[in-house]
């Protein structure tokens, strides 16, 4: 055995050592929960497996839905050794002596499948160190990974690989796996003769979040709690019972599958912002919810709900910003969790507010015009001229002061002359912004009638 060669851990199902998790592993296509889209019969990678046609593979899901154990069942069905390590612990001299040894293998018509967990923990030398024996037919590499490979992995590697998308399993999937763990004498907890209702199942479902590893966790802690319970209370006919507080005590606090600096933190906030959009208070309360309760810091969403104010309310409801900016104070003042509530408020707020992007679209249109157009200098009309010099250039020259008018409104250009007829801003009807469109068809008509001298003539005083 070299160094790196993988050791195997035992199978032998009455090995106790092992967690419950790791014992109620599938061996088979057949034992396997879940992913019907990937694995079922006639879908992609059942036939890739089928067929001895897999090539390399990138497993990308949350915890607990299966990408270690599809890996290990795709070598068993293909008669392949399995090398698995994880990203954590493998640097680059360990990735070349697996190599080297996948490639003697292959010689002597051994297949390699090494299975890489993390591997987006691997940075962009270590992932590099794969390319050649993946293109050479060396190994096939199957990734796992919890983040989103386009980000994490290098664009070679993954363009030389197959992404499946595993999603979370189902909550009846996971009762599914909880009952044949309690019914396997060989694997699981049979021997116990332990019972659980059905709503016990289905609450160690709904807090494991599609994870099964996590539900197999609890349930061999809550089977543990209740042969204790056993122990001290006497002899209980037909065995233990896996009754609600035993569950509720296993469960301790729910663990919310989140990750700041991950994709589900930015898969969260886009779904509140969503919500907010589609001015639908109870979702945006849930997500907002979600982020508070996974440990989000709170003035990271307050800073997001403030643009939430001014990119989808704006000034059909003006009000709507004070409120996010009261909010973000009152999350500084009190801290959390009391500052929840006023989050909550300016969410809320937000969702039932009139909405409006036409300050959005606006800004949007200016920082292409600014990108895409010549800077020309400003009009001299509406430069200031504190020096004789300058007022001798002309600076200043042609300003018309609007409170010289009765009005208050001067026909006098103040774009620069590529932009002059280029409208940035357009109101739309909801909320505030209904009277600002009627203001601004006003103020069109005024200037308008400045131009053509209909308008009250100017005051003998003037300002600069």
């Amino acid at each position: 055995m070299n160094l790196f060669q993988t050791i195997p851990h035992s199978d032998n199902p009455g090995d106790r050592t092992r967690p419950l998790a790791d014992r109620m592993r599938p061996r088979s296509l057949d034992e396997f929960i879940g992913q019907e889209h990937l694995v079922g019969p006639g879908k992609p990678l059942r036939t890739q497996i089928e067929r001895d046609d897999i090539g390399s593979l990138i497993f990308w899901g949350p915890p607990g839905t299966g990408k270690t154990t599809l890996a290990k069942i795709i070598a068993h069905m293909t008669k392949a050794e399995f090398v698995e390590f994880s990203a954590v612990l493998t640097g680059i001299k360990e990735i070349k002596q697996v190599m080297a040894d996948a490639e003697r293998a292959k010689q002597y018509g051994t297949r390699t499948i090494v299975f890489i967990d993390e591997i987006h923990r691997f940075n962009k030398a270590q992932q590099d160190a794969f390319l050649p024996h993946v293109e050479r037919g060396n190994i096939r590499l199957i990734g796992a990974t919890t983040e989103n490979p386009s980000f994490e992995i290098i664009s070679a590697l993954l363009s030389r690989s197959r992404v499946y998308l595993l999603q979370p399993l189902a909550e009846d999937q996971i009762v599914d796996l909880l009952k044949r763990a309690l019914a396997d004498p060989a694997r699981g907890l049979g021997s116990m003769k332990l019972r659980a209702g059905d709503d016990v199942l289905k609450k160690i479902a709904a807090y494991s979040s599609g994870d099964a590893r996590s539900a197999y966790n609890v349930l061999e802690v809550a089977a543990s709690l209740a042969l204790g319970r056993i122990d001290r209370d006497g002899s209980e006919a037909g065995g233990a019972e896996i009754s609600d507080p035993i569950v509720t005590d296993a469960l301790q606090k729910r663990v919310l599958r989140y990750d700041k600096a991950g994709e589900e933190h930015y898969n969260l906030i886009s779904a509140l912002h969503k919500s907010v959009r589609n001015s639908d208070p109870d979702a945006a309360l849930y997500w907002l919810g979600r982020m508070l309760e996974a440990g989000e810091d709170p003035l990271y969403i307050a800073r997001r709900v403030v643009r939430m104010a001014v990119e989808d309310i704006g000034l059909a409801d003006p009000t709507a910003l004070a409120q996010c900016m009261t909010a973000r104070d009152a999350v500084d003042f009190l801290g959390m969790p009391e500052g929840n509530l006023a989050l909550a408020q300016a969410v809320v707020y937000l969702s039932i507010a009139p909405k409006s992007n036409a300050l959005y679209t606006a800004y949007a249109e200016i920082q292409s015009d600014v990108e895409r157009t010549a800077a020309e200098p400003v009009p001299l009309h509406l430069r200031n001229a504190p020096t004789g010099l300058m007022k001798s250039l002309g600076y200043g020259q042609g300003y018309q002061y609007a409170h010289d008018r009765e009005d208050k409104v001067a026909d006098m250009q103040c774009l620069p002359d590529n932009l002059r007829h280029r409208v940035y801003y357009q109101p739309g009807n909801e909320g505030v912004e209904k009277r600002i469109r009627e203001r601004l068809e006003e103020i069109k008509r005024r200037r308008s009638q400045a131009a053509k001298g209909v308008s009250s003539a100017p005051k003998t005083e003037s300002g600069a």
